[in-house]
């Protein structure tokens, strides 16, 4: 298991001997750890297509419906049959794959926003629960062809996520008690899984 950007950078270079149409790398980490910005990064780097799990949250009226919206965010609130289903026509390839977007002003899925051309050979996924191993999750980690977990100092990660829910409308308290709340619930949860990771980066 890789400790560090070279073992990523390392696997990523394996990658090009893969003969399928899409080469798809995983990033899973915690709220607020630092996924987006690395998906980013690499993305660019590879001249892929970001793909993000925020995408495929459950509508907020879908989850007013199911008694889930103050838990939005958890393994239960999101289209994992439509994730999966999405990640799959990845690994068929033969033409344009469409995906959800987020916008996160409105906390609501954006659908097709997301357009990955058959020519495009790198697609980042990234997301919470790619490494979780239930509730239809398990069939997610089959689907990339690499997994990095990213880490980060808990204290600084909440304060990430209390100034990103400020910054999206929420006031100070309410952003407090929905990083420290359910968004930590989650971590829990998520960093149960690094151990599944083919690499874990350590950032400051």
């Amino acid at each position: 298991m890789g400790q560090g950007i070279g073992g990523v950078l390392a696997a990523l270079d394996e990658l090009a001997s893969l003969s399928r149409a899409h080469r798809v790398i995983g990033i899973a980490g915690p709220p607020g750890a630092g996924k987006s910005t690395l998906a980013a990064a690499l993305a660019e780097r590879l001249s892929g297509v970001v793909l993000p799990m925020d995408g495929f949250h459950l509508h907020p009226s879908r989850l007013v419906e199911l008694g889930r919206r103050e838990r939005m965010g958890a393994p239960d609130t999101f289209d994992v049959a439509g994730f999966v289903q999405v990640l799959s026509d990845l690994r068929v390839g033969g033409g344009t794959v469409f995906a959800p977007g987020f916008d996160r002003e409105r906390e609501e899925p954006v659908a097709d926003a997301i357009a990955i051309q058959p020519e495009v050979s790198h697609v980042v996924v990234e997301g919470n629960y790619l490494l979780l191993q239930s509730g239809g999750w398990e069939r997610v980690a089959p689907l990339l062809d690499v997994t990095v977990f990213i880490e980060l100092e808990r204290g600084i990660r909440q304060r990430r996520l209390i100034e990103r829910h400020v910054a999206f409308g929420k006031s100070m308290e309410d952003a407090r008690d929905w990083a420290l709340g359910t968004d930590e619930r989650n971590a829990l949860l998520i960093e149960a899984t690094a151990s599944r990771a083919d690499h874990v980066l350590r950032v400051d």
